[in-house]
């Protein structure tokens, strides 16, 4: 029997999925073929090198900011040639937003999108009269002790840039000097404003913490920024049902520039498995699959034909529909080899800014810094 194993991330959504469909695959192949997949934690999925694991693994679930680091030290399979062209286009035309292109970098396609996320609101709209319009609705929200708010290190640069790109220009991730200084304070102002009203756990928490106590405890019930997880919204995953909606519109661009997730399938370069690698991750990021065994496995597909599929959307309180403009208009975070660090090192500073008394200025001066620096 041909053993290929594979790397993801620990929660159903992104291991159930690759179970399922590894399964099926399995006996598509006449049990001649076994996929074992592994799993890591969210924190682990977001900061594990790549050059860690291509020894490792013949699959892995990767983080689109990675793909620099990839190019640069060729560690993947490209999924950019002969016999494939025909669906890569076509997944190309069925992306969600940006989800397929963030994986394509230095004129290549160094993963397929199969999961799309981006920072969207989160609420049990069994308790919440009104939703907030505005920072300012926001705020009174949050004195009253109702918002949850996951700024764990990695989430809180999320969320910043989230705002960011709301209040200002989006920040193009190949301008060295980083952000527009003044609208980088204002951006961090307006962070700590709410932040001084939430639980301290918000400091150390992620959208999935957030969500299952959103979904079990009802002292909170709004997120303003948070990742989606459309399996929080499907009947009888959990006590409550969560509604996911567009972030707030706050400079009238709409729900404009939030921080985009999701996940996509990676091959290494060094397995010995390519072609089998390849059938297996081009049908799962398929408009069938992801419609299907994907989704129904427990999946959040990246594909817009599932996105757009109303009986899915009817058993996950409408949960792609509801997020889809968010979605639609976020924003691809840099991608540049050195920016990981950045990525792990900034958001450690903002995180420790929302709580204390460091001077705003000061923060947004060490950010450029640093960023200029991650280039080197």
């Amino acid at each position: 029997m041909i053993q290929l194993k594979g790397m993801t991330w620990d929660h159903s959504r992104g291991y159930d999925p690759m179970i399922a469909t590894s399964e099926f695959f399995s006996k598509k192949h006449n049990n001649k073929i076994q996929i074992n997949w592994e799993k890591r934690s969210l924190q682990a999925f977001a900061d594990r090198p790549i050059d860690q694991m291509v020894d490792e693994y013949d699959l892995m679930v990767i983080d689109y900011p990675h793909v620099g680091e990839v190019s640069a030290k060729g560690l993947l399979q490209k999924f950019d040639i002969d016999g494939y062209q025909d669906e890569l286009n076509l997944l190309k035309e069925q992306s969600v937003g940006l989800s397929h292109q963030s994986y394509n970098i230095d004129g290549h396609q160094w993963a397929l999108a199969i999961d799309a996320a981006t920072q969207v609101s989160c609420f049990r709209k069994d308790l919440i009269s009104s939703l907030p319009q505005s920072w300012n609705d926001l705020l009174n929200l949050s004195k009253q002790n109702k918002v949850l708010w996951p700024l764990k290190p990695v989430h809180a640069i999320s969320s910043f840039y989230s705002i960011y790109n709301n209040i200002t220009e989006e920040f193009n991730p190949e301008d060295k000097n980083f952000i527009n200084k003044e609208f980088g304070i204002k951006s961090l102002e307006m962070m700590k404003n709410i932040s001084a009203y939430l639980i301290s756990d918000c400091f150390v928490m992620d959208p999935i913490n957030a969500a299952e106590i959103l979904s079990s405890d009802d002292e909170f019930y709004y997120s303003p920024y948070t990742y989606g997880f459309s399996n929080y919204s499907r009947e009888n995953y959990r006590a409550n049902i969560l509604t996911y909606g567009n972030v707030l519109n706050l400079s009238n661009k709409g729900p404009y520039g939030t921080h985009l997730g999701g996940t996509g399938i990676a091959i290494s370069n060094k397995s010995n498995h390519k072609d089998l690698a390849l059938e297996y991750s081009y049908w799962i990021a398929g408009a069938d699959c992801q419609q299907t065994l994907f989704y129904t496995s427990g999946g959040q597909p990246g594909n817009s034909l599932a996105w757009e599929n109303q009986q899915i959307n009817n058993e996950c309180n409408s949960f792609f529909n509801n997020t889809r403009l968010t979605l639609n208009q976020a924003w691809i975070r840099p991608r540049h080899n050195g920016y990981m660090k950045f990525q792990d090192e900034s958001g450690n500073i903002i995180n420790e800014y929302l709580q204390s008394n460091i001077s705003e200025r000061i923060i947004i001066d060490k950010l450029k810094k640093m960023y200029a620096e991650s280039f080197e």
